[in-house]
Order: C-alpha cells, then sequence, then structure tokens
C-alpha cells in the first residue's frame, strides 16, 4: 500500500550553506604562474611574460605562418622558411647548392603541462634556427595536462608528423623550400621526450615519402622513481627543482602511474626493449646544472650500447632547457652551431 505524502504548510527550512561551499576557489598547484589548479578542479592558464624590450627577435630572415594541424583539437603549427633559400655549406653532386633546406620539426617543452609555438622565447629560438641553420621549421602545439593527461601528448605529435607529407609535398608555401629527404625531428625538456617516442614510432622510414634523417633531443625530460644524483643535488630555487618536476608529474601522468611511465622512463622496468627501433642518427644535449642530466647520460650511454649512432654534448655550467628560455644568449649559439653541424 503506497503512503501518503501530506503537504507541510510550515515554511521550508532554509539549509545554511557550509563553510566548504562558500570558501572561493583557492590554488592547490601552480606552475610557474603559467598553469593553476584550483581547489574546485578549475585550471586557469595564464600568457607567458613578454620577451624583454628591445630584444633583437625578428630581424626579417625568415618569414613565418600558422595553421591548423588538427582541427578538432585546434591544434595549431607555426612554420618558418628562410627569405633566402640557399642551404649553406650543402652541395649536390655536381658541386651546386641545394635551394631545398632540411625540415626541423619541434616541439616546445613544459613539463606537458604549458607551452607553445606562440610563446615569445620559443617564436624566437625557431626564428633563429631557420635563418642560421638555415631550416624550414615547424613548431608544433599538443594538448596539455591537466586537462588532457599523458598519452595525449604523444598522439597529437604522431597526428602532426603524419599531417607533415602532404604539406611538405604539396603546400605550395612549403613545398619549393623543403628537402622531403631531410627531416629532423626535435624538442626540448618534454618536447625532446616526445621525439624521442617519435624516433621509436616512426624511425628512418616510418614517415613515407619523407625521410627522417635524425632526431636532436634538447634536454630530455626523462625521469624515474629511482632518484638520480643530479636530481638529489639539484637546489630548490633551480627553474626545474623536485618540488616543480613532482607537480608536473602529478599532473600529467595517466592515473595510477609514476616517473616509471615508458613515456617518460625509455629504460624503466615497464620500458619495451628498444634494441631494435631504427632510430637513425640522435644528438643528445645535457646540461650539466639539469635535474635530468644524469637521465640524458644514461639514455646516450644505454643507446650506444645498443649500436644507436648517439651523439652526446653536455653543456658545462647550464641549466635545464637553457636555449629555450635564453634563446638569445651565447650558450643558445653554440646549441644552433652543434645542431648545424649535425644536420649537414
Amino acid at each position: 500500500m503506497l503512503s501518503t505524502i501530506v503537504p507541510s504548510h510550515e515554511p521550508p527550512v532554509r539549509q545554511q550553506p557550509s563553510l566548504a561551499t562558500t570558501a572561493a576557489p583557492y590554488v592547490v598547484e601552480d606552475c610557474l604562474g603559467l598553469v593553476q589548479v584550483l581547489s574546485d578542479g578549475t585550471v586557469l592558464r595564464f600568457p607567458p611574460p613578454p620577451f624583454p624590450a628591445g630584444a633583437a627577435c625578428d630581424d626579417g630572415r625568415v618569414e613565418w605562418r600558422d595553421a591548423v594541424y588538427d582541427a578538432d583539437n585546434n591544434l595549431g603549427v607555426r612554420m618558418y622558411r628562410p627569405r633566402r633559400r640557399v642551404a649553406a655549406d650543402n652541395k649536390g653532386a655536381a658541386g651546386r647548392k641545394k635551394t631545398k633546406l632540411p625540415v626541423l620539426v619541434y616541439f616546445p617543452g613544459g613539463g606537458f603541462c604549458f607551452g607553445s609555438y606562440s610563446y615569445p622565447k620559443n617564436h624566437a629560438l625557431c626564428l633563429r634556427m631557420a635563418a642560421e641553420l638555415p631550416a624550414v621549421v615547424c613548431s608544433f602545439d599538443h594538448r596539455l595536462s591537466p586537462e588532457h593527461r599523458l598519452p595525449a601528448a604523444f598522439e597529437d605529435a604522431e597526428a602532426a608528423l603524419l599531417w607533415l607529407p602532404g604539406q611538405v609535398l604539396r603546400n605550395p608555401w612549403l613545398a619549393g623550400s623543403a628537402d622531403p629527404r631531410r627531416v629532423f625531428v626535435s624538442g626540448t625538456s618534454s618536447g625532446a621526450c616526445v621525439a624521442h617516442q617519435m624516433a621509436v614510432r616512426f624511425g628512418t622510414s616510418g614517415l613515407h615519402p619523407l625521410k627522417i634523417a635524425g632526431y636532436i633531443l634538447l634536454m630530455p625530460y626523462f625521469l624515474s622513481e629511482e632518484p638520480t644524483l643530479s636530481e638529489l643535488s639539484t637546489p630548490a630555487t633551480a627553474l626545474l627543482s623536485r618540488e616543480r618536476s613532482d607537480r608536473y608529474v602529478r599532473l600529467a601522468m595517466p592515473a595510477g602511474w609514476n616517473k616509471d611511465h615508458p613515456l617518460v622512463n625509455p629504460f624503466g622496468p615497464c620500458s619495451p626493449s628498444l634494441a631494435s627501433a631504427d632510430v637513425g642518427r640522435v644528438l643528445v644535449v645535457a646540461a650539466e646544472r639539469d635535474l635530468v642530466r644524469d637521465k640524458n647520460l644514461e639514455y646516450a650511454e644505454r643507446m650506444k650500447a645498443l649500436g644507436k649512432d648517439v651523439r652526446l654534448t653536455v653543456f658545462p655550467g647550464q641549466e635545464h632547457a637553457f636555449c629555450a628560455i635564453k634563446p638569445l644568449s651565447a650558450a643558445a649559439d653554440e646549441v644552433i652551431r652543434l645542431i648545424k653541424r649535425f644536420i649537414i
């Protein structure tokens, strides 16, 4: 038998809101002031600081334009090409200078949580590389954590590389400048971690009809649960301190995973063997005063032990991602010269 609900003539009792519902959301995670996660789960993003006033960034040697490579996720690429299309020091079989330039794919860093081709310092670095290598540079964005945890960034990088052949071969803005047989995939910090995984995914011949001629890893953000000496000795004031690195891990790793995830620890306990990976030539740049220095050195050593053609350069006195943070510095000059020697 159904019970009857008798309506009450008493006025409704108004519940007093609890402190938990009235307190303003507060910051629980902060990534260098660029990304903040609030206590209610809201993610706030802020623009990076502008480039220093008066800094010589765009001197007119390079032209660039933006495009979308993934409309569904609103992901873009910034493409750069030198205005003078002559590849210095690259001569054809008949002794004539080639007019087509190598293609440098670049993934910016940011702990998988921030970073974009539009950041002023990333833009400045790409302008320099396009002008001074010289090369056609394609700087790709990817989805960011914590809104899009890994493997989203790696999936986007794969989509970016699969998008590239059609552009190099058929996009009039690129086709006349870009050499489809000399493609190099690079990145800084987390972007270098992405570049490594693209080396495993595509090797040298997996992007037909393009030929990937090498990979360039600038201070790759390789991690492990077992702390290294360089990690333990990194001061709390460093740009990439243990606290900040652990924050990126919390925000970016798939649920239930730690720093031994195969995407960030190539030689971790759960990582597949790289013995059969056709990665071709690899340039690794490490910094002496960097939390991930020892992981970078270990990567180079273990890849060499597998018979891979890996070249390692350690920059004394430098910190993590120095060439991207100070793209007009003397140290950045040397990185660009190093890359130039590698791609020629």
